[in-house]
């Protein structure tokens, strides 16, 4: 099963996407991929050491598309390059059973790097073979906003989740996100309704997410237990009495039961 992630900036995509990971992974083996240029989601599982993203992978991107980033005039740019060995030769081992596996993307500078850069090349290709290939859950991380739609970059996954707050900005955000992941063929695309503090503030944006045709997976509320992970560094799943984390699990069983 392939699950894509996004929302608005700000709206919790990365925290729910980190929460989901490590409960998926419980009972599936999970591919745990940042796709985020801001590259925040190996924080939400606990881990700070320093991690080079694949983008900045010079030498392994030269080896595999033929070009040097950053300088593919004159030079012969595979645009099939091999990956099928990358996801487990790359990706980060969550626990000792290597049941959640972390990998980070990176994002390609936009300055000097040209239309069809070797980076570029290289991320895609990984992408659609881990969208397309791994028979584990994929849970895709994506970068905020829309940008990403437009780059084609999650048409073949099976669910996208649109997180979204209360507030008419990230109802704006997720309305665009639906209609553009329609564009591109996505046909399942729910939302998660997250931060809330009140009963007018969920029937708000259920009213809302209803005159967008946007099926709500669940609802997670405002928990100081959030915050206190993020200060403390550690993955929601250390916090078992959190309100928040047993509304992310009753979203993983949503997930499972509804759509896999």
């Amino acid at each position: 099963m392939k699950i894509a992630v996004t929302g608005k900036g700000g709206v919790g995509k990365t925290t729910l996407a980190g929460t989901l990971a490590c409960i998926l992974s419980r009972d599936y083996k999970v591919f745990a991929i940042d796709a985020d240029p801001d590259m925040n989601l190996a924080g939400s599982l606990g881990i700070h050491t320093p991690l080079t993203p694949i983008s900045k992978m010079k030498d392994l991107i030269k080896d595999r598309t033929g070009a040097e980033p950053g300088s593919s005039f004159g030079e012969v740019l595979k645009i099939n390059p091999k990956i099928s060995d990358l996801p487990e030769s790359l990706s980060i081992n969550y626990d000792p059973e290597g049941r959640l596996k972390l990998l980070v993307m990176g994002t390609v500078d936009r300055g000097g790097d040209g239309c069809v850069c070797p980076a570029s090349v290289l991320l895609k290709a990984l992408l659609r073979h881990l969208i397309l290939k791994k028979d584990e859950i994929i849970l895709l991380d994506m970068e905020a906003g829309i940008e990403h739609l437009g780059r084609r970059t999650a048409e073949a996954v099976d669910l996208m989740i649109i997180v979204v707050e209360p507030g008419l900005k990230s109802l704006e955000t997720a309305g665009r996100i639906k209609k553009l992941a329609n564009d591109i063929g996505v046909e399942e695309v729910v939302a998660v309704i997250n931060k809330v503090s009140s009963n007018d503030e969920e029937d708000f944006v259920n009213r809302k997410l209803e005159q967008l045709d946007l099926k709500v997976l669940g609802s997670i509320p405002r928990d100081e237990n959030v915050i206190k992970a993020d200060m403390d560094g550690f993955p929601m799943v250390n916090y078992p009495d959190s309100p928040a984390l047993r509304a992310v699990e009753k979203i993983a069983e949503n997930i499972l039961s509804n759509y896999s």
